[in-house]
């Protein structure tokens, strides 16, 4: 985390609307991005999601609208979850047009900043039962099939060279249905294949899922697409897990169960302790706290 030293010049740079992770690669030469990279990135870009959609719905309504019918068609659940939730514009809209409604819906980020715009963005959705918390796709802080049904919209894009790794812990976490609006490289004519090389995006995702052996059940361009040098495919992962849990949240070092308090997420098993800030339970790795004591 040595790049946090330079949010201050960071913040210079997106004040100039110049690209914040094409200068984050640049001071180690490197191609692929992190996870360091995005975080800095999507938390200095939170609001304008929410902006963006309220100056102009049209996509993002559209976007939810296909979305809603693969999942009102898909079976009986009782829980969702958004992985890469950001502020929470896909999740909120997507709940309101499901025929069924989750029981519990949740969505998780690797930004503090957007979960705080998500939170504000539900609340004004007058959404109830809608859990929000920091995460990393990687690590999750969920337990192994646990979620009914799990989804991202382009949350696995930037992390290119990293496909097997999210597709075996989004796979985990899942219990029924898994599905993924993602960069459909396979998919993209030769400009788009450049273009998302340049930035560091996914390019073998069906790919690695087929080799994994999942049950893939859909693979096709989604009806949306934002830029046609990013085309997007919806890929439909089934699972069918027989096993039931009840409170899915869990320490992402350990996996272990977690005590909630007023102020944070206590793990007695890994005794390791998650901040709440703001309303906002950090469950990211790092924010781990070491405190053996905590229960004395």
């Amino acid at each position: 985390m040595e790049k946090l030293s330079l949010l201050k010049v960071i913040s210079e740079i997106y004040s100039k609307n110049e690209n914040i992770i094409s200068y984050l690669k640049s001071i180690d030469n490197r191609k692929n991005n992190s996870i360091e990279d995005i975080l800095i990135s999507y938390d200095f870009q939170a609001g304008s999601y929410t902006e963006w959609y309220k100056n102009d719905p049209h996509l993002r309504d559209e976007t939810v609208s296909y979305l809603s019918e693969v999942i009102n068609k898909i079976g009986e659940y009782s829980t969702i979850l958004e992985v890469g939730v950001g502020e929470a514009t896909i999740l909120g809209l997507l709940i309101q047009k499901l025929n069924k409604k989750p029981e519990r819906s949740y969505g998780f980020d690797i930004s503090w900043s957007r979960i705080k715009y998500a939170q504000k963005f539900i609340k004004e959705l007058k959404l109830e039962n809608v859990n929000l918390f920091t995460g990393d796709l990687f690590t999750a802080p969920l337990k192994d099939n646990s979620v009914d049904i799990v989804y991202t919209s382009q949350a696995i894009e930037p992390n290119g060279g990293r496909e097997e790794e999210a597709l075996k812990e989004l796979f985990r976490i899942t219990r029924k249905y898994l599905i993924l609006l993602e960069p459909a490289y396979e998919l993209a004519d030769e400009k788009a294949k450049v273009r998302m090389k340049e930035h560091g995006y996914i390019t073998k995702l069906h790919t690695t899922a087929k080799k994994l052996g999942y049950k893939i059940i859909e693979y096709r361009l989604f009806e949306v697409n934002y830029n046609p040098l990013n085309p997007v495919a919806i890929m439909i992962i089934e699972k069918n897990s027989n096993e039931m849990i009840d409170d899915p949240m869990c320490c992402p070092i350990t996996n272990t169960n977690f005590i909630l308090s007023d102020t944070a997420y206590y793990s007695p098993e890994s005794m390791l302790l998650y901040p709440i800030v703001n309303n906002i339970p950090c469950l990211l790795p790092q924010n781990a706290i070491v405190a053996t004591k905590f229960l004395e």
